[in-house]
């Protein structure tokens, strides 16, 4: 399974950006898809996830701003992210697991980092 992760970039306080992860090879293998970030010096964290048959799952920081949501055809999943605060700046990481990505060591497949950075 190969993650392509995108739509990264540098917004102001309160406004939005959009991440996509578009999977390929044997996606037969994952149901859930979802995100990590890691900022700076920090360790990296659970930010959303959604899975084939049940419904998004957000962290408590970034629940009511983003979005999760998955396109089954073009097998890609998308991060909708509104009322960016500076404390939102990370690498943000596509993810996915067979069952649940909803802890670090559920994660099987891992795209690349796009950058989030929300100026103040």
């Amino acid at each position: 399974v190969q993650l392509q992760a995108s739509g990264g970039g540098l917004v102001q306080t309160g406004g939005s950006l959009r991440l996509s992860c578009a999977a390929s090879g044997s996606t037969f293998r994952i149901n859930a898809v979802g995100w990590y970030r890691q900022p700076t010096g920090k360790q990296r964290e659970f930010v959303a996830a959604i899975t084939e048959f049940g419904g998004p799952n957000y962290s408590d920081s970034v629940k009511g701003r983003f979005t999760i949501s998955r396109d089954n055809a073009k097998n890609t999943v998308y991060l909708q992210m509104n009322s960016l605060k500076p404390e939102d700046t990370a690498v943000y990481y596509c993810a996915a697991g067979q069952r649940t990505i909803a802890t670090i060591q559920r994660v099987a497949y891992w795209g690349q980092g796009t950058q989030v950075t929300v100026s103040s």
